[in-house]
């Protein structure tokens, strides 16, 4: 058999789950033999992801490719189907490599270990499926059976305020998805064809209160997850209380799949009314941006403090999003390959750092740096990387997306300059709140209390191996981001051409709206021609 008619994609999906139905079964009393079974599962997904997309993906070619599809339950329209493109290939392999250093950071993991591993595995497959479905119903399951190993995952091994932390997690996330499901299928019975296709859905024409009706309600789904302000209350007490491994997940992947969805739904298939609400994911770019930094420097909690540096990062995914330019929208997708690296190897280890201090309140911390010498070089390494230090994945990113702003002859010149000055302000205050961090964790006077110098040691191979396998991506996209932009270049283009062939269309139809001050009518390259037409 040919290697590329073998359904690549599908066995990507379903390795994880099926080999969680055989976690009951394995012999084992203190879960050691479980931990490695897991580990060798979750590295051989990922090893068999790079082994497809090196042998049959086109990185030339903005189309769906390895695309599967069969029929599932045709008498509601669902099928099986698959696929991989520019957008999805490198936040795939992101999944792939988050998960497996994740199930290797739980090695320590004795509480329930069966079902610790077991839901690890499901939880990865269904990450999976999010990113590889083609069929929206499909995207739909595989975006409900994910929230619920996070829910256990933060419930039973979390920390003292696991339960409430869980509970707001499930609440806003499950009702968020109540969104993806009415307007899926409002999309599903618009127009003469009944269909979940997402190909197809994109196609067709919709009224334009409904396809802004729509565009809402996506926003608000993808919105918490991302998280948008004000959708983002429950990160912080879900970064707060779920231990290391599951910090790393959450952040690492999870958030992304909001950001993957905007891009793959709003921009994409509601291109019509994205011009209504571009200005206003720029809008909200720039609060999360300013908002998250504030935040971050009043925690006094280390993974609080985090989980707002993430929503902060987010913000320069929505900007890019809405710049109109292939750089921003390039930009947006680096932005989120690079702060799930980031933010992965810092909750890593302000995991390894709560293991030897047991305390995550940095004003109870001090002087870790005399007995932990190497983690505070690592964990230097990763803020500096957060803030954007030029050399290093978050600068790329970053920079794609103001250039991206900047150089849209979408925007008016003052909407543009209003919005770079208040993110550059964010992007100010993103080094004060992590190197205070840095300053009150491990300079200073030692807490005395936590008898640091008789019983803590420095980080461990494994260790310094997950954290290396995280930082090293992190500094070689810095100094050569084409290693990430190249998967996904020719995507990027295709999206933000079609959706800057749509805006003059909109533009004249409604000249005189509420963004007249903000818009103004682009003028398409002979380039960008060429691409519509392909």
């Amino acid at each position: 058999m040919n290697p590329i008619e073998l359904p690549w994609l599908s066995t990507i999906i379903f390795l994880p789950l099926v080999a969680a139905l055989a976690v009951p079964f394995i012999p084992d009393k203190e879960g050691k033999t479980v931990r490695w079974y897991t580990l060798g599962i979750a590295f051989a997904d990922f090893a068999l992801m790079i082994f497809a997309f090196w042998q049959n993906y086109d990185f030339q070619s903005s189309t769906l490719q390895l695309v599967e599809n069969y029929p599932w339950i045709p008498q509601i329209g669902l099928n099986w189907s698959v696929g991989v493109d520019g957008l999805s290939m490198p936040l795939i392999l992101l999944t792939g490599l988050i998960n497996t250093l994740a199930v290797f950071a739980a090695w320590k993991v004795t509480n329930k270990p069966r079902l610790f591993y077991g839901i690890m595995l499901v939880m990865y497959s269904a990450q999976l499926g999010v990113f590889l479905a083609q069929d929206l119903l499909l995207f739909f399951l595989m975006w409900e059976i994910e929230l619920v190993p996070v829910y256990l995952l933060i419930s039973i091994w979390g920390g003292q305020n696991r339960r409430y932390a869980a509970t707001k997690f499930i609440i806003y996330t499950a009702a968020a998805s109540i969104f993806i499901l009415v307007a899926g299928f409002a999309m599903a019975f618009s127009g003469d064809n009944f269909t979940f296709n997402m190909t197809e859905l994109g196609m067709k024409e919709y009224p334009q209160a409904l396809e802004l009706a729509l565009y809402t309600g996506f926003l608000i789904a993808y919105g918490v997850k991302l998280p948008i302000f004000p959708f983002h209350t429950w990160l912080p007490d879900a970064h707060g209380e779920a231990s290391a491994p599951g910090s790393m997940i959450l952040a690492g992947v999870l958030l992304k799949m909001g950001g993957y969805a905007l891009i793959r739904f709003n921009v994409e298939m509601l291109t019509d009314a994205h011009v209504v609400f571009a200005p206003v994911l720029a809008v909200l770019g720039v609060v999360n941006i300013v908002y998250g930094a504030c935040c971050a420097f009043a925690q006094t909690n280390l993974k609080r403090r985090l989980a707002y540096s993430s929503i902060a990062h987010m913000g320069f995914v929505l900007i890019g999003i809405a710049s109109y330019t292939e750089i921003g929208i390039s930009g947006a997708v680096l932005q989120m390959v690079s702060h799930g690296l980031i933010a992965a190897s810092l909750f890593f280890l302000s995991g390894v750092t709560y293991d030897r201090t047991h305390t995550l309140m940095m004003d109870k911390m001090g002087g870790i740096a005399k007995v932990m010498p190497k983690t505070f070089a690592l964990f230097t390494i990763g803020s500096m990387a957060s803030l954007a230090l030029p050399g290093m994945s978050g600068f790329a990113g970053e920079l794609m997306v103001f250039l991206g702003l900047a150089t849209s002859d979408v925007y008016s010149s003052s909407f543009k300059v209003v919005v770079i000055f208040l993110s550059a302000i964010g992007v100010i205050l993103t080094p004060i709140y992590l190197l205070s961090m840095l300053r009150q964790v491990f300079y200073g006077e030692q807490n005395q209390e936590l008898h640091l110098d008789a019983v803590v040691s420095d980080v461990k191979p494994r260790e310094l191996f997950i954290t290396a396998c995280l930082l090293i991506p992190i500094i070689g996209i810095g100094f050569y981001p084409k290693l990430v932009t190249q998967t996904y270049d020719v995507k990027t283009v295709e999206v933000a051409a079609h959706a800057r062939q749509v805006l003059p269309v909109v533009a004249r139809q409604q000249p005189t709206n509420l963004y007249s001050q903000i818009f103004t009518t682009p003028t398409l390259a002979s380039s960008e021609i060429v691409n519509i037409a392909k």
